[in-house]
């Protein structure tokens, strides 16, 4: 039975606890005994990473990982991967603004769109106490990946209809990808969309919340919501992503959760930042304690705020910091219930 999301979302803005949900999946990676590679490219090992997790912490969703490759090896992009990082786009694949005109959409069964459906599927199967957030890129980090994120930038100036165009395609494909991560059962999808932070919040309405708006029409509904993440933002385009009408909205540590939070509509979720690099790998526990509960204070009078990591967590977090992260939450929590 799908978990109604508008309710799960209104329970979160009610309660007097905070919810808790990084952005993680290495760390059930590295439990499982598995590297990044194998996890990406099976379906079966990722879902198993993202039980894992599920199982050990109590993170208020659960989410698959978040793997900014993926759509843009489906339209033909060259992948590097590596057993012990992410894998990233190693080469251009659109050289020229005529091959924008020349490329085709793909379907779902192109590169490992695939394994990660069954993923999402697995993981959905396997984990009934709480919603599964799958995970997808935004329409403009896409065109930037198949474009190059630099000449993506001259195209919005100098061949706009051209940019429309790779937008519209790159839209048309993230929309089916979403409406099969749907029917796999998850009960959301997590949109990273870090590139639009290099707009203006004029630019970021025009090359990106249109078209990720056009995603949220067409799969949010009480079952399903969207998450819109942007790392990218400093806090400058924070306006630009609330017109994509999203149900909640994730963000970097670039920004200040106290700023952003205030455009925000009361009834959708704001979700963040705790730096995934400098705290949840690199930090100490007692600095990740520190940090997450400096930040639980500074978010105490925004009842629809969810603390989370500002990005997805890298290969080799320690999983003291994530129990110490855990921890902190708890003990917050268990004070501020009294």
């Amino acid at each position: 039975m799908r978990t109604d999301m508008k309710r799960w979302a209104a329970d979160i803005i009610s309660q007097k606890r905070v919810a808790a949900v990084p952005v993680m999946t290495h760390p059930g990676i590295e439990l499982t005994g598995h590297t990044v590679r194998q996890a990406v490219s099976d379906g079966r090992v990722h879902a198993e990473a993202v039980v894992r997790l599920a199982e050990r912490w109590p993170s208020a969703a659960a989410c698959t990982m978040m793997d900014l490759t993926v759509e843009a090896e489906a339209f033909g992009a060259e992948i590097a991967f590596s057993d012990e990082a992410v894998p990233s786009v190693a080469s251009r694949l659109l050289t020229d603004v005529e091959s924008i005109y020349e490329l085709k959409v793909p379907q779902l069964s192109a590169g490992r769109i695939p394994q990660y459906l069954k993923a999402s599927l697995l993981a959905s199967e396997a984990i009934a106490d709480r919603p599964l957030l799958g995970g997808c890129i935004g329409p403009f980090s896409l065109a930037g990946r198949l474009y190059d994120m630099s000449e993506m930038m001259v195209l919005t100036c100098e061949h706009a209809d051209a940019a429309h165009v790779l937008l519209q395609k790159c839209t048309d494909f993230i929309g089916k990808y979403c409406e099969a991560l749907k029917m796999t059962g998850a009960n959301g999808v997590l949109m990273a969309e870090p590139a639009a932070g290099l707009l203006s919040n004029e630019d970021c309405r025009v090359f990106s919340s249109q078209y990720v708006r056009q995603i949220v029409e067409r799969v949010q509904d009480d079952g399903f919501m969207v998450v819109l993440h942007n790392c990218g933002n400093q806090g400058h385009c924070t306006k630009a992503m609330v017109e994509t009408g999203a149900a909640a909205y994730h963000f970097g540590n670039k920004c200040s959760m106290e700023d952003v939070i205030a455009d925000i509509p009361a009834d959708a979720l704001a979700m963040g930042n705790l730096d995934p690099v400098s705290l949840f790998k690199d930090g100490t526990p007692e600095q990740m304690r520190e940090a997450t509960l400096h930040l639980l204070e500074r978010m105490r009078q925004y009842p629809n705020f969810v603390i989370s990591s500002g990005c997805d967590t890298p290969p080799h977090t320690p999983i003291e910091n994530v129990e110490a992260f855990f921890g902190a939450c708890a003990k917050w929590n268990e004070a501020v219930g009294k």
